[in-house]
């Protein structure tokens, strides 16, 4: 598979530059001329927890790492540069380290085969996860008693996270998003995630899952400024053995989310292969 003719497809239809918002968050810690002190320490919320709310960014990764997965070496997301694992989630792994049942595997040379042209991204559908983790696009965190939720960008998507003790229903209707649970391990916000559907990617390059994907999210703010977040997917239909992978997510300071629709002024579908 061409992992650099799918992704050219791909990277068309992501993000147009943001035009941001300016207004002082009283829930953040100011200095006397103003900015935003982000390396102050992490906030609680009155139960106690660590208060994750604001608004969020993957932090970039160095280009040397990302550049081999565009066609010409350079970045065509728009305004952002994007996280390593948004490219390829096994990017860790070695050769053969992680390997996909027949079934996958086939599913992946379809859509390198394809050039994209089957991607969500690129008919406006859900991005799916981990990819709404990943994107590089703002997302906002908004966490409350008995629910958390996490408001997306791009395509103005959201999710519920419920903190009320619930347990997952035991026969979902299958979603782009799934349905998430989240508890408390020490200062760690743990959500998992299932009843997913399997039309979604992983990562840009394509690679698949089923719909017995479970996610599991792992939420840690070190600082107002900075915050941890470790992914793991075990897909026992898909791939051999559950991976994962670490990113950093920055706080943008004074600022909230824009109005941003995949549909509006969307050109690229029409440029895309015939199957």
């Amino acid at each position: 598979m061409s992992i650099r003719s799918v992704f050219v497809l791909l990277a068309a239809s992501v993000l147009a530059p943001a035009q941001w918002l300016h207004y002082p968050d009283p829930s953040i810690p100011h200095a006397k001329d103003g900015k935003p002190l982000l390396t102050a320490k992490t906030p609680r919320a009155k139960d106690g927890h660590p208060d994750l709310s604001g608004l969020w960014h993957p932090v970039a990764s160095p280009m040397e790492k990302v550049k081999r997965y565009f066609t010409d070496g350079i970045n065509g997301l728009g305004e952002d540069d994007p996280d390593v694992y948004f490219m390829n989630v096994l990017e860790d792994f070695k050769p053969g380290e992680i390997t996909m049942t027949p079934a996958a595997a086939a599913i992946m040379r379809a859509r390198g085969q394809s050039r994209g042209a089957d991607s969500p991204a690129n008919t406006c559908k859900p991005w799916g996860m981990p990819m709404v983790d990943t994107l590089p696009s703002p997302y906002k965190i908004v966490q409350n008693p008995g629910v958390t939720y996490i408001l997306y960008e791009e395509n103005m998507s959201h999710r519920q996270i419920f903190t009320d003790g619930r347990k997952h229903t035991p026969d979902p209707q299958p979603t782009w998003l799934g349905y998430s649970v989240g508890r408390w391990e020490g200062d760690t916000f743990v959500v998992d995630t299932t009843g997913f559907n399997d039309k979604s990617w992983l990562d840009a390059i394509g690679h698949p899952h089923s719909e017995d994907l479970h996610l599991t999210e792992r939420f840690h703010r070190t600082t107002v400024g900075h915050m941890d977040l470790q992914i793991t997917m075990d897909d026992p239909k898909s791939y051999n053995k559950p991976f994962g992978f670490q990113i950093g997510l920055y706080l943008i300071p004074d600022s909230d989310l824009i109005e941003s629709f995949c549909a509006e002024n969307e050109k690229d579908v029409q440029h895309l292969p015939a199957k």
